[in-house]
């Protein structure tokens, strides 16, 4: 009897996604040789010093599992934080977990309070994990565009899509793509807006040491009315410069975090036990991360400075890594191509790797707008720079 060798067909939970535009910019700068500007992650390496941690926390045994939350130690370190940085008490038993990276802290949150059918709020144009989190927990994305050219929250269509079905909002200050950061005007009048709502908030702090210009960032954790509802998602990796780590954590009231916790511990369970160690020592001192923004800042000015003497428009860039440029007044033949294709001759002609804005919205949205991302060594950017004056 002749049996085929037959894989059963599935009906695809994520239908519409494909390979990311990170990826496909990514291969396509090494293909040809640019500097990639696209993907948001450092050319340099950390501070030695948190590597030796991780080493001696290695050597002193700490290479099992941890307690299901995360390390004690970190967690009381994140408590401690959170209380200088933002006012905000919390309990490190109840009220933190660590988490591995960010995008799986944000799944976890979703997962854990949306139901089928609840809606959740997402402000286009957004980071790229949290529509496909939404439709994996049956929830269902109610996009809402942060208004363009500005990247400002519109209270008004926010509040026009409140429904008795919102389940959560997602935000995130300071903002990937835009650059653009929350004013504390716009959180007190988000929390008005909540305040006689049931709908969570899940606040993607990842960029939180990247606010520039002498601003503080405006953290959920600074509002009771809006800590009271949210999960607070934060990265190591971002703040410490080790993306290949995926350590960040979650603080959430306690109520919220028991709910997040049991699907913590079964879709990942723990987190890489010697780095947990290794951070909780490192942030014993606080110079790095209170010295970061001051560090991006060199490095968002001399960027800056460059594109200026191009015929890009530069757009605000008040936190983040993350630089935006207009590009309509550029040469006829290259403003006239979608975002899209502009990034794959930029990248072919000129030698530089962009993302498209576009590709942050449901509907393809463009507005003539790329990304670039300045989380490279100095010397990086000036090459980039060298070759982006040819426009």
């Amino acid at each position: 009897m002749n049996h085929e060798n037959r894989t059963p067909v599935v009906t695809s939970r994520l239908p519409n996604v494909g390979t990311t535009i990170f990826t496909v910019m990514s291969a396509l700068a090494s293909e040809v040789g640019a500097v990639n500007l696209g993907q948001g992650f450092p050319d340099f390496d950390c501070d030695p010093a948190l590597v030796d941690a991780v080493t001696r926390a290695m050597q002193a045994g700490h290479n099992q599992y941890p307690p299901m939350p995360g390390v004690p130690a970190l967690r009381q370190a994140m408590a401690a934080k959170m209380q200088a940085l933002y006012g905000m008490p919390c309990d490190p038993n109840t009220q933190i977990t660590v988490t591995a990276g960010a995008t799986q802290a944000i799944l976890t949150a979703i997962l854990a309070v949306v139901h089928p059918g609840d809606e959740v709020i997402v402000l286009e144009p957004c980071y790229d994990s949290y529509v496909p989190n939404i439709e994996l927990a049956g929830g269902v994305a109610v996009r809402v565009p942060l208004t363009p050219g500005t990247f400002r929250p519109d209270f008004g269509l926010i509040r026009a899509a409140l429904t008795p079905r919102t389940r959560a909002l997602i935000i995130n200050s300071p903002h990937n793509p835009s650059g653009q950061v929350w004013s504390e005007a716009d959180m007190r009048q988000l929390d008005e807006l909540l305040a006689p709502t049931n709908v969570l908030l899940i606040s993607d702090e990842v960029y939180e040491h990247m606010v520039f210009d002498g601003q503080p960032h405006q953290s959920a954790a600074r509002f009771p009315g809006l800590a009271a509802r949210a999960f607070i998602v934060s990265s190591f990796g971002k703040t410490y410069h080790v993306t290949g780590w995926k350590v960040g954590t979650v603080v959430a009231p306690a109520p919220l975090t028991a709910e997040f916790r049991k699907v913590h511990q079964f879709n990942v369970f723990t987190v890489n036990t010697p780095m947990q160690h290794a951070l909780a020592a490192y942030m014993a001192d606080p110079a790095p991360y209170l010295q970061l923004s001051a560090f991006y800042q060199r490095k968002r000015d001399l960027f800056r400075d460059g594109l200026a003497a191009t015929r890009f428009r530069l757009l605000p860039g008040q936190g983040t890594y993350f630089q935006c440029v207009g590009i309509e007044d550029l040469a006829v033949a290259e403003r006239d191509l979608p975002e899209a294709a502009f990034c794959q001759w930029l990248t072919r002609e000129i030698g530089v790797a962009a993302i498209p804005l576009s590709a942050f919205y449901g509907d393809g949205f463009d507005q003539k707008v790329v990304r670039f991302c300045f989380a490279k060594r100095d010397e990086t950017l000036r090459e980039a720079l060298g070759r982006l004056a040819r426009l």
